[in-house]
């Protein structure tokens, strides 16, 4: 039985955002840059952050505050790319639960397993997933050759580790370059999608350069992303389906989620790319887009809440792009945008995540 929540103390840990030389984050405008850091009061941090990092602080404050609200004791705690300092940390005050937040450290996503590792080694409760499913959804390419295994429906794709190379003749143009190992949209820009070889080899060179990683080429679904929030363990559910709505774009613009859009205040892309939920799309469609979600959370091993992005193609076909355990949960986010659509205030939603993992920890 999990005590009452005023006895409960939440450590909500999360590591500060990663200055980062311009450079290094070329696909960042100046314009959207500047407009973000004015209106997220961050500019002290310096010229080049990685505005996807800074999503992370808006989020925690959000979740201090619905914690709070809902009468749990909280602590923050920022990594600051200091494991030792962490395990100090969790030694000395002993949380009863973790609200995990912390998406690097030290500019590397891929440690991002390794911090939930230390708490499954300490044996404290964390919300979210765990240290192997969030190592594994790291691997864009390991999670498409899963779901392809269980058939179900994701694009064509191609690995490609070095420049020159030989393209898989059943992949057809046009194609979307991405990193192969990062999320938030970090990346992709308008230049992703390319139509001949001469651009794919330049935006693949890109990504090797810039990202030191391998490239994620797949085929390019032209239609609408629809997004699946799910939320709980035994049963997950599926909360009402969300639409990023990019209609209103300029023509030159392709219909995908660039970091611009999804982080840069003041960009076209961002300014005309738009969260609606439910998403206006048939039943038939919905109960689709739940059937696949399901398979997709169970089989990555998600818990607790997940997200489940899709391509609705212009033939009405459903393809999953990517499963994000751990998704962006702040106030304005599409995760809950969706909660509240079903139901749930952001408190609510907020204190049914730290249940679920009190919930798993006791069985």
């Amino acid at each position: 039985m999990i005590r009452k929540r005023e006895n409960i103390t939440v450590a909500i840990i999360y590591n500060e955002p990663t200055v980062l030389s311009a450079e290094e984050r070329k696909f960042i405008s100046e314009l959207g840059l500047n407009v973000s850091l004015q209106n997220s009061d961050l500019s002290t941090l310096g010229y080049s952050v990685d505005l996807s990092e800074v999503g992370v602080i808006d989020e925690m404050r959000d979740i201090e505050k619905a914690l709070q609200a809902s009468g749990f004791r909280t602590i923050l705690f920022n990594v600051n790319s200091d494991i030792e300092r962490l395990f100090r940390f969790l030694q000395s005050e002993k949380p009863d639960v973790i609200f995990n937040l912390c998406e690097s450290i030290g500019n590397e996503s891929m440690h991002e397993m390794h911090v939930a590792g230390i708490y499954e080694l300490l044996h404290i409760p964390y919300t979210g997933a765990s240290a192997f499913t969030l190592g594994l959804a790291q691997q864009k390419a390991r999670v498409k050759e899963i779901l392809i295994y269980h058939n179900l429906p994701t694009p064509k794709f191609q690995i490609i580790d070095f420049v020159p190379f030989a393209l898989d003749d059943k992949l057809t143009y046009p194609l979307i370059v991405k990193p192969s190992r990062e999320d938030a949209s970090v990346g992709i820009s308008n230049n992703s999608v390319v139509y001949n070889l001469e651009s794919l080899k330049r935006q693949v060179e890109f990504i090797i350069s810039k990202f030191n990683q391998p490239a994620l080429v797949e085929e390019y679904i032209d239609g609408r992303e629809l997004n699946a929030a799910i939320l709980g363990n035994n049963p997950p559910i599926v909360l009402p389906i969300s639409e990023v709505d990019m209609s209103q774009l300029p023509e030159h613009y392709h219909r995908i989620i660039t970091y611009n859009a999804k982080w840069m205040k003041g960009t076209e892309e961002y300014e005309f790319t738009k969260g609606v939920c439910p998403a206006p799309i048939p039943d038939s469609v919905v109960e689709k887009i739940c059937e696949l979600a399901l398979k997709a959370y169970k089989i990555i091993g998600c818990r607790d809440y997940a997200r489940v992005d899709f391509r609705l193609d212009k033939n009405s076909h459903l393809h999953i792009l990517e499963v994000n355990p751990n998704p962006d949960i702040a106030a304005d986010a599409g995760f809950a945008r969706s909660a509240r659509t079903a139901g749930f205030t952001f408190e609510e939603m907020i204190k049914k995540i730290v249940e679920l993992a009190l919930e798993r920890c006791q069985k």
